[in-house]
């Protein structure tokens, strides 16, 4: 059943095919009038518009050619242009560099003007400062002046260079001007300069001031030196009278400035300060004390070797009084101890020797004494100078923050102390080093005479018992 059903489904469908298939042929034919005709429109269409091209062809043609040539035209300008911007680019580069090489000539002509207006201030002597501080001041204040223009600032700078040349013509044979110095006393007079060279000479109106003039770090004013020899009447006579004798210096001035830096010796310890005269004063002490002990220990009396023979020779006879008498003719410790030998001469050698060393003790502080002060003075005064070397460092630092660095007299005080303070230390040290040493081995030398003169008596006594004791006894001599 189940076959046949689908051959009848199958047959059904095959017929319905067939059916449709003639339904729809007269709907072919229609369509198929229908795309000719719109064929034929389609042609009729492209054959106007072909037409219409065959028209449009010539004038578009000639506009595109003009068009073509328009553009041409355009880059062409565009080109020239690009050309002009490029050449007006290199010629404002130009123009550019140009500025900056001529503000820069302006910077250096302007920097090299202020220093020659500085270098010319600098080169200026303290007498010629009032005669060109206008001129100087206006250069210098040149710049800040809002009233100037590049022009006159430069101008008021210019105008220093002619005052300069001026001052060369006025000095080639010498330049007379007036003006206002101090005497050596500080009263401020007024004369006249002369300036020859590089040396300037000066000479009050009644003539009794005259000299060198020189600067001076505390001064505002020049300050006049006296010459010695009557050289200061030349100077006078030629500043009245234009016409007389000038003294020549061909140190330039660096031997009056050697002369017045030589100090005398109270100088150089006054610049020590307190210090200074306390190792001053120390080294005195030290050199009196010397020679105190040189005089003391020289004169320091010892016996011969010949007055110990003596004595022991005349104890050796038996005769005690002479050889007292022998002992007491030599001077000092010495004579004191070949006394008291001979007083105990009876006595035990230990018992001599201890008489005798006694001796000896008593008389090592006498020749020993006040050379602990000299050993000490010796090693105190390096230390007082370095004291005085701290003291003047501090000073001057003091100074320093007081007044800067700018003025070198106010230093001077506090250097010089704290070098000068040194040098006195080791000046007195080295010395009392020294003497001290040779003060002491003199001493010694002393001490070893008298040690070696007991030595030699009690050697001398126990020599003389054991010749006179007996055969058999000498054993007990030396007890």
């Amino acid at each position: 059943m189940k076959r046949l059903s689908t051959h009848g489904i199958v047959a059904a469908l095959c017929a319905a095919a067939v059916a449709a298939e003639a339904a729809s042929a007269p709907s072919f034919e229609s369509a198929s009038q229908e795309i000719d005709q719109r064929l034929e429109q389609s042609l009729r269409e492209l054959a106007a518009t072909r037409d219409r091209i065959a028209k449009e062809k010539v004038p578009l043609s000639k506009s595109v050619a003009q068009l073509e040539s328009d553009v041409l035209k355009l880059r062409q300008d565009r080109t020239q242009l690009l050309k002009a911007r490029d050449s007006r680019t290199i010629d404002l580069t130009s123009l550019r560099r140009h500025v900056e090489l001529l503000g820069e000539q302006e910077d250096f002509v302007k920097s090299r003007l202020n220093e020659f207006v500085r270098d010319f201030e600098s080169r200026l002597d303290i007498s010629e400062l009032p005669r060109y501080e206008q001129a100087t001041a206006a250069a210098k204040l040149a710049d800040k002046n809002a009233n100037l223009d590049a022009e006159g600032k430069r101008g008021a700078q210019l105008e220093v260079v002619n005052v300069a040349l001026d001052r060369l013509d006025r000095q080639l044979g010498g330049d007379v001007y007036p003006g206002s110095a101090l005497s050596p006393d500080g009263v401020l007079t007024e004369g006249t300069f002369v300036a020859l060279g590089p040396t300037v000479f000066y000479a009050s109106g009644d003539g009794e001031v005259a000299g060198l003039v020189e600067t001076r770090v505390n001064a505002a004013d020049p300050v006049v030196v006296p010459l010695p020899g009557g050289l200061g009447d030349g100077i006078a006579q030629l500043a009245s009278t234009g016409q007389g004798v000038l003294p020549f210096d061909a140190t330039l001035g660096k031997a009056l400035k050697v002369e017045k830096a030589h100090k005398t010796l109270l100088q150089h310890i006054d610049d020590g300060g307190p210090v200074g005269y306390a190792i001053v004063v120390l080294g005195i002490a030290a050199l009196a004390l010397t020679a105190f002990k040189c005089v003391e220990i020289l004169r320091f009396p010892v016996a011969d070797p010949e007055d110990v023979d003596t004595v022991l020779g005349e104890l050796a006879k038996g005769n005690t009084e002479a050889a007292r008498w022998q002992a007491q003719r030599v001077e000092g410790v010495a004579g004191e101890m070949l006394v008291t030998g001979v007083e105990h001469a009876g006595e035990k050698r230990g018992v001599i020797e201890e008489l005798l060393f006694e001796k000896i003790l008593r008389v090592r502080p006498i020749l020993e004494r006040y050379l602990p002060f000299l050993a000490i003075t010796a090693a105190a005064a390096p230390l007082l100078g370095l004291l005085g070397t701290v003291v003047g460092m501090i000073r001057t630092f003091q100074l320093i923050t007081i007044f800067g660095t700018g003025d070198a007299k106010s230093l001077s005080s506090g250097i010089s102390e704290a070098l000068i303070t040194t040098a006195e230390g080791l000046i007195v040290a080295i010395p009392v080093l020294i003497l001290h040493g040779t003060l002491s081995r003199m001493a010694k030398r002393k001490l070893g005479l008298l040690e070696e003169l007991s030595v030699a008596f009690v050697n001398g006594v126990a020599a003389i018992k054991h010749r006179a004791a007996p055969a058999g006894a000498s054993g007990g001599v030396d007890d």
